[in-house]
């Protein structure tokens, strides 16, 4: 399983970006694509319109709920790394990840490696 980040997934939605032929080739894989409700909630704030939301629903087999155990995770994640601003919904998104033994795709690797998350980057094509 891989989750998806906003950041990965903006970029993805473009035609011929190195992103959307990432997801091209995952799901040509089969590889189980999804997204925490924190990281879809983040992409919906946009700007996006309705062909975008019906394009990234298509390529997300789940978007997974954020709950209290999760919230309790993010919290040791949020302590642990430091306390530093604006890093909570990494926190969030990166626990919900780990209870769905998900690596996360993203375009800021660093903010979730040191969360002891796994990443995939963009591969250049």
């Amino acid at each position: 399983m891989i989750h998806l980040d906003t950041s990965f997934l903006i970029p993805a939605l473009v035609p011929g970006s190195a992103a959307d032929k990432q997801i091209r080739r995952w799901l040509r894989d089969e590889e189980d694509l999804g997204m925490s409700s924190v990281a879809w909630s983040e992409f919906l704030c946009g700007p996006v319109g309705a062909a975008e939301v019906d394009l990234a629903s298509g390529i997300l087999q789940e978007i997974a709920p954020f709950g209290a155990a999760d919230a309790l995770v993010a919290a040791r994640l949020f302590n642990r790394s430091g306390r530093r601003r604006g890093t909570l919904a990494d926190c969030m998104i990166a626990a919900v990840a780990i209870a769905a033994d998900a690596a996360v795709a993203t375009a800021n690797a660093k903010d979730f490696e040191r969360l002891g998350v796994e990443t995939f980057g963009v591969v250049a094509v």
